[in-house]
């Protein structure tokens, strides 16, 4: 067996945001998916998803676990090609195993493959080097396979994905009947992102699923009907959630929030809830004195409510995402790095009213930041970025998508940064070559986006070959970038992912 990791085979395509799309099955979940959380540009993208992956850590693949060499070398494909029965639960809802399962002993091939095809000691060590939809059709060889597959440290860092339709088995009178989720609660999945659902649809997955009093450490609700009540009866009930996030769900107010949030949540991240505004932050900054993490996009918060913030998050609260909150300005900003000196992440993707005196402020008094995103700033220019430079020593990440008015000085700024490992500037329609040349004794860097930037020529991205360090680089939409470049780069740059 080749490892796909060392290059002998190549991986399947897996859809954007690690999204593995489950083929329907009869038993009405079969549509359920499951996300893992990698970054869309490390894959492939062979397809669409339908649901965005929520925030959660990457599967870490085994490569220290070599594959234990066999005498005769088994064909994986011979051994899966047995056809599971049409009952089987692909991601292991159905909890009858059954007998139509087929078992060890009906495998192809002679009995000493046979008997290497079913060693819990080598499958222990396998499975490792296998994608999460690859071990949701492998737990359906047989089930010795399935026992070993659904060991909970085989799922690790996934969170399934179910719509509400996925929910209920529609018998033949009819009715509805919630499905079982004894399959999840097998292999230990402690994170639900659940789609569409009501308040009646969270009592009942409540209800159904063994782990949601005390297991279950991570909820996200997208698109969903529930109100006030039945987020406070959901947060009371599942007394081990501490990550909660709020997505599209426009039928909860800030009255819910003040009844519902609970001092044990750690991280909150709430999106497109219209009901959401400043008295909300105020029940976030009173409730939750653990907070770690905020990521917010409303486009009512204002000002007024960064100021709310107390001593208490000053302390704990590492990571605030603020996304198209339209209102904050300037003032908000002062308010924010007075609040929460001890910010490690910052963005600011989407404030189109601050402007450079902003970063200023936040270069000034948040010299602890590891990432910074200021994407789709348009007031942002290059003496934003000069102020970065001198003051976040410390700075990894740095995001400035669509920041228009970034021209080549702002880029020799940034090329004292001696930290900086991954740098974003897709569609900053004013880089020409000359500033890809401050960038070019950049040895700290490992991930570079210049994806749509229209003044850049062949010529001048050819000597990208300088970052022999770099490991990925996404040229996108970026008319220099040939299919010359291209083939130059794989032979002086074989290390580096080129994203095309």
């Amino acid at each position: 067996m080749s490892n796909p990791r060392n290059g002998d085979t190549k991986p399947p395509c897996l859809p954007r945001n690690g999204l593995v799309k489950i083929p329907t099955q009869p038993n009405g979940l079969g549509s359920a998916s499951i996300t893992k959380g990698t970054p869309a540009v490390k894959n492939r993208l062979c397809q669409p998803s339908s649901v965005p992956a929520i925030l959660s850590p990457a599967l870490a693949h085994r490569s220290d676990l070599p594959i234990p060499s066999l005498a005769s070398p088994l064909s994986l494909a011979t051994l899966a090609s047995v056809s599971s029965p049409p009952s089987a639960s692909l991601v292991g809802l159905n909890t009858n195993e059954g007998s139509e399962q087929p078992s060890p002993e009906r495998l192809p091939g002679s009995p000493s493959e046979r008997q290497l095809a079913v060693d819990e000691k080598i499958l222990n060590r396998l499975f490792w080097y296998f994608s999460a939809c690859e071990k949701c059709v492998l737990a359906q060889v047989c089930k010795a396979w399935r026992r070993v597959l659904y060991q909970p440290k085989f799922w690790v860092g996934l969170t399934p994905v179910l719509h509400t339709k996925e929910l209920y088995n529609v018998l033949p009178g009819g009715e509805k009947e919630f499905v079982s989720l004894q399959g999840f609660a097998v292999r230990g999945f402690d994170g639900f992102c659940l789609v569409g659902v009501s308040d009646l649809d969270i009592c009942e997955f409540i209800d159904n699923y063994p782990l949601s009093k005390k297991g279950v450490k991570s909820m996200s609700l997208k698109r969903s009907t529930i109100t006030d009540a039945g987020l406070e009866v959901m947060l009371e009930q599942m007394q081990g959630v501490v990550r909660l996030e709020l997505s599209g769900c426009n039928d909860f107010t800030e009255a819910g929030l003040w009844s519902s949030l609970n001092a044990r949540i750690t991280a909150l991240s709430v999106s497109d809830c219209i009901n959401v505004a400043d008295d909300a932050i105020a029940a976030i900054s009173q409730l939750l004195p653990n907070l770690t993490e905020l990521n917010l996009q409303a486009y009512h918060v204002t000002d007024t409510a960064l100021a709310y913030f107390t001593a208490k998050q000053g302390y704990t609260t590492h990571t605030l995402r603020l996304n198209s909150c339209w209102e904050i300005t300037n003032h908000g900003v002062v308010n924010m790095v007075h609040s929460l000196p001890n910010l490690s992440v910052l963005s600011l993707s989407g404030c189109s009213k601050v402007t450079d005196d902003g970063v200023e402020l936040v270069a000034e008094n948040l010299r602890k930041l590891r990432s910074l995103d200021l994407s789709w700033c348009p007031r942002i220019t290059d003496m934003a970025l000069e102020y970065i430079a001198c003051d976040l020593h410390k700075l990894e990440e740095l995001v400035l998508d669509r920041c228009v008015r970034i021209t080549d000085t702002g880029l020799s700024y940034l090329s004292t940064m001696s930290s900086l490992r991954s740098l974003y500037l897709r569609w900053c329609c004013q880089v020409q070559d000359f500033g890809l040349k401050h960038l070019l004794g950049m040895g700290s860097l490992r991930l570079l986006s210049l994806a749509g930037c229209p003044l850049l020529t062949t010529t001048g991205l050819s000597g990208l070959v300088q970052l022999q360090e770099l490991e990925e680089l996404e040229l996108t939409n970026c008319p220099g970038a040939t299919p010359e470049l291209f083939k130059y780069f794989s032979q002086h740059l074989p290390c580096c992912m080129v994203i095309e």
